[in-house]
């Protein structure tokens, strides 16, 4: 069922049908869109935010604190059945589903920055992590619905391989023009943060206006303009109650810290590190239980926790080690995201020197890394594909610390630059399709959203802790140790490449 004509929220329709839209370049061309829409965000919340904290004197153990927004797409499986199983109202009723969730994600990422750009001056931290976090929950909850639309149009390697490079085409165009371009404009005389923001928040929008008109899903999706302004009265409703609950959770886990002690000067590397460790000592308890469940047994039909279960039902004991290549195949890259930034600033590189080196020769290399490896998953085998990625992404943290003992100028800088988004974009390719093909199409938004989190959480934990890391041991030693957690993915690989699911037994 979709939305009901009062707008109440009911059980989603069938998934989204091909001939919505057309396939080739078409589709291409969507997706590549979705994937800029991401992109766009991603940045204000982890690099530029991070600039922005330095530039008003926030300690380097608090900017990695802040690094923990990124978090939150790792736990996007607690809302990602949510998607799967229900309409927006208005928009749902006539974009269908996917498209009515990505509208509203993009409402929410709008707002969200724009608060960003009205708090610039940082004045108060909590505001700031406040509104940082509703723009990550509003990115991630836009990639959730675009993921699950991308595996449901494309279930095998020789489809999915090309959608996820336009998707990483769009999002990695996003995340250089956001990155270089808020740079640039926060250098502009009169223009700071608070212009960047806004300037960021402008160019976000503009995907919303071209999926309004966009037809009907569905032959009675009704009025478009109907449509059009309940879903943004609903949207309204859903954006304030998502800052309301935004605000007491953080309340909530502020006074849990300050209650138990912790603050900028604790050392907290070690509790990251056996928080990190629980989720596998749960699996590995649950386990047998799982594998041993008939198809009808309530752990498997239930809605809320039913498609994470299926994971594990068809990988059975395999899946442990399929979740410890995961956590750690894109490391490297998280850990260098959050920090590589302030190092660069650090070594003397004006804003506008990051920011020109991150438009178009992050742009080229970027691109060049993801045509490769989308076209290098879709016709090589996967091992061989994973264990490039691996190497070509701690090649790109190797390059930080070349960089950090080169005499300033443009040319070291965008090498780094270009070595760093070259591995990344081709580790990114690679690691889409490979998570694309490990989910069971019947809940491919929540599996998705499952894997693609896990597979940053253990990184982004890390990363939190990464200003007081390198504190202790330098910039050097903590590139060199990103760089090498990535090459030691490549050790799972002959297991990886003989694991196989078990067959679906529901009919």
């Amino acid at each position: 069922m979709n939305s009901t004509p009062g707008g109440a929220v009911v059980a989603a329709s069938a998934p989204v049908p091909a001939s919505v839209i057309d396939s080739g370049l078409r589709r291409m061309l969507l997706f590549g869109l979705l994937g800029f829409s991401a992109g766009l965000p991603f940045y204000m919340f982890s690099t530029v935010l991070a600039l922005r904290l330095q530039s008003h004197g926030v300690a380097l153990a608090i900017i990695g604190f802040f690094g923990w927004v990124q978090l939150l797409p790792t736990v996007k499986f607690l809302w990602a059945p949510l998607l799967d199983r229900f309409d927006v109202p208005g928009f749902g009723r006539f974009w269908g589903k996917r498209r009515g969730w990505i509208m509203l994600a993009q409402l929410g990422i709008f707002t969200s920055m724009v608060a960003m750009a009205l708090t610039s001056a940082d004045t108060s931290l909590a505001i700031t992590a406040l509104f940082a976090v509703l723009l990550a929950f509003w990115t991630t909850t836009l990639e959730v619905a675009a993921d699950a639309w991308r595996i449901e149009l494309a279930p095998t390697p020789e489809t999915q391989g090309p959608l996820a490079a336009a998707t990483l085409w769009g999002y990695r165009t996003a995340m250089v023009a956001a990155g270089s371009g808020a740079l640039v404009v926060a250098d502009l005389p009169g223009w700071g943060w608070t212009g960047a923001y806004l300037a960021i928040a402008a160019v976000a929008f503009l995907p919303f206006p071209i999926l309004a008109t966009m037809r009907s899903e569905t032959e009675n999706g009704g009025g478009r303009m109907v449509a059009l302004v309940t879903g943004i009265t609903a949207s309204v409703a859903l954006l304030l109650a998502a800052i309301a609950a935004t605000a007491v959770a953080g309340w909530i886990l502020l006074s849990a810290a300050s209650r138990a002690g912790l603050d900028g000067t604790t050392n907290i590397t070690y509790y990251v590190l056996g928080f990190a460790m629980a989720p596998f000592l749960i699996m590995a308890a649950l386990l047998p239980k799982i594998v041993k469940a008939p198809r009808d047994a309530p752990i498997r039909t239930s809605t809320a926790i039913g498609p994470y279960v299926d994971f594990f039902w068809r990988y059975g004991f395999a899946a442990i080690v399929v979740m410890a290549f995961v956590a750690i195949y894109r490391m490297g890259d998280v850990l260098a995201l959050q920090l590589s930034k302030p190092m660069i600033k650090e070594l003397g590189y004006s804003l506008t020197e990051i920011g020109i080196a991150d438009s178009y020769i992050a742009l080229i290399a970027s691109m060049v890394g993801v045509g490769l490896g989308g076209w290098m998953a879709a016709r090589w085998p996967k091992a061989r594909t994973l264990v490039i990625g691996a190497l070509f992404a701690a090649l790109g943290n190797f390059a930080f610390v070349w960089l950090a003992h080169q005499p300033i100028g443009r040319l070291p800088l965008y090498l780094a630059t270009a070595a760093d988004q070259f591995g990344n974009g081709m580790a990114g390719a690679i690691f889409v399709v490979y998570l694309s093909l490990l989910v069971n199409p019947r809940f491919a938004g929540a599996q998705y959203a499952f894997l693609s989190g896990w597979a940053f959480m253990l990184p982004r934990l890390i990363a939190g802790a990464g200003g007081q890391i390198v504190e202790r041991v330098g910039w050097d030693m903590f590139f060199l140790a990103s760089g090498a957690v990535s090459l030691a993915a490549i050790g799972f690989l002959p297991f990886i490449a003989r694991t196989r699911a078990r067959p679906d037994d529901t009919p």
